[in-house]
């Protein structure tokens, strides 16, 4: 999927106040440079946020995360993205859209609200958030699956 002589596209998906993108954001720019990074908030607080972290690319909403899954090489959020309706303003179609895409999916196991995620120990979001990171970057130093 990573081909070296081109960019990666990297899609940061996230909703509700945009934490957890936030950071996403703040570590892919810092340890996956060369990678071409876009940021969609599934609400316009989200995106706020991974812009401010430094997202240059960043959009809001259902179309913004249909069209931009077609074109991604790896997607990144919590898990919730592949879950319709888990998060305000999110849709079916962004979930589909995430499930339906053929980029690598790095889902980082957030246990939120009816969705709990067994088998998995309870880390510290900074710990799954660098986990996330370092998986992202093997991709993209073509280290592959």
């Amino acid at each position: 999927m990573c081909i070296r002589d081109s960019l990666m596209k990297v899609l940061v998906i996230d909703g509700q106040g945009g934490g957890l993108g936030r950071q996403l954001v703040a570590g892919l720019s810092v340890q996956c440079p060369e990678a071409q990074l876009t940021a969609v908030g599934t609400n316009s607080l989200a995106t706020s946020a991974m812009h401010k972290a430094g997202a240059v690319r960043a959009a809001t909403g259902e179309n913004a995360v249909v069209v931009n899954c077609r074109h991604a090489d790896v997607i990144v959020g919590p898990i919730g993205i592949v879950i319709g309706d888990v998060y305000k303003r999110q849709t079916p179609a962004m979930a589909n859209a995430v499930c339906q895409s053929g980029a690598k999916r790095v889902l980082i196991p957030v246990n939120h609200c009816d969705n709990y995620i067994v088998g998995v120990p309870e880390q510290p979001v900074s710990q799954l958030v660098s986990a996330a990171v370092q998986k992202v970057k093997s991709f993209c130093d073509g280290e592959g699956c």
